[in-house]
């Protein structure tokens, strides 16, 4: 359980640091990674800051995911807590995300 506690520390972190632009790892993230072009695809719905705050918020979420996982060995409660939280922003986030993306790619074909 410690490495799943690890694993859900560091993808909450790197969520949270993405999610809040701290240091301006998001701007760097989407003006050097997510804005660009993937082969002949053009850059979607994570490279705009509302695509990137969605995707961040998945990262945040699997590691909330995972912090209660490892947490419900301890304490059944928190944890439980923590998985029901995770897996609610985790299923948001990815309708959001889906929609952008259909929205992002309705955008590039007309």
């Amino acid at each position: 359980m410690a490495v799943v506690l690890v694993i859900g520390a560091l993808l909450f972190v790197a969520g949270l640091v993405l999610l809040l632009n701290l240091f301006g790892a998001g701007s760097y993230i989407i003006r050097r990674v997510t804005s660009q072009y993937l082969g002949t695809l053009p850059p979607g719905f994570a490279a705009s800051k509302r695509g990137f705050r969605t995707y961040a918020v998945l990262v945040l979420a699997v590691g909330v995911l995972c912090l209660g996982l490892a947490v419900t060995a301890w304490l059944l409660p928190l944890g439980a807590g923590l998985l029901v939280i995770g897996a609610i922003a985790f299923g948001v986030a990815s309708v959001v995300a889906i929609a952008g993306e259909i929205e992002t790619a309705r955008g590039h074909k007309g």
